[in-house]
């Protein structure tokens, strides 16, 4: 893939829409004068948007291999701002107060909750920033459909436990002075039969319009999270 089929652009038009409003926030939260982390980098899907800022991003991960084929795909973007790093997020081999933004793009079901989201306030400056685009875990037909995934070897049973819900967002916000949340997709259990009828394009417009009208939340696919604010106190 090259960098501009990645992000927001390689995800089908009907599920975008968060990955979009991701990458918009980043684009205004983040400057060339920031030192970025990203969590669960993986093979770079979400880390060219943090590039494009021009800030200096290390982007981490626990598998070698896929931080190797990350470099290669995104080496054009400005390789002296990239820095690639092999690290366990619920122990991050980083000093405490070393970035002004963590951001980390459907990577938080990882690792274990307590001990991630401390490592999150643990690396963080004072005032810090934590931008997050990931899976929500309330609505009943995507925990089903995520369970079948499960019994199909398509998804870790780790993963299962600990996807975000509600109580981790709120958790994760009380530590930052603001907390904006948006949350997207409560119709995207209907995407693959509507997207068949009406097509791609006219069915992510439906979602959207849907999303804006009913105000989603409990019932949403997705949520962005965007904590401002890191306060100075740290604590597990």
């Amino acid at each position: 893939m090259e960098p501009h089929e990645l992000g927001a652009s390689a995800v089908a038009p009907e599920f975008r829409a968060p990955y979009l409003f991701y990458e918009q926030r980043i684009q205004e939260l983040v400057s060339p004068a920031h030192d970025v982390l990203e969590l669960g980098a993986g093979s770079g899907m979400h880390t060219s948007a943090l590039l494009r800022t021009g800030a200096r991003v290390i982007a981490s991960d626990i598998s070698p291999s896929a931080l190797a084929l990350l470099r290669r795909r995104l080496a054009r973007l400005g390789p002296e701002r990239l820095i690639t790093r092999v690290a366990d997020m619920e122990a991050l081999p980083f000093e405490s107060g070393s970035f002004d933004v963590v951001a980390c793009a459907g990577s938080l079901s990882y690792g274990q909750p307590d001990l991630v989201d401390a490592e999150v306030r643990r690396v963080l400056r004072a005032g810090g920033t934590f931008i997050c685009v990931d899976s929500l875990n309330h609505n009943p037909v995507y925990r089903v459909n995520r369970w079948l995934h499960y019994t199909r070897g398509q998804r870790t049973r780790s993963t299962l436990l600990r996807m975000p819900n509600a109580a981790r967002i709120d958790s994760i916000s009380q530590h930052f002075q603001s907390a904006e949340v948006r949350y997207f997709g409560g119709l995207s259990w209907v995407m693959p039969f509507l997207k068949r009828v009406i097509g791609s394009d006219r069915a992510s417009r439906v979602s959207d319009a849907a999303d804006r009208m009913l105000n989603v939340k409990r019932s949403a696919f997705k949520f962005v999270l965007v904590a401002q604010g890191r306060h100075p106190t740290v604590g597990r």
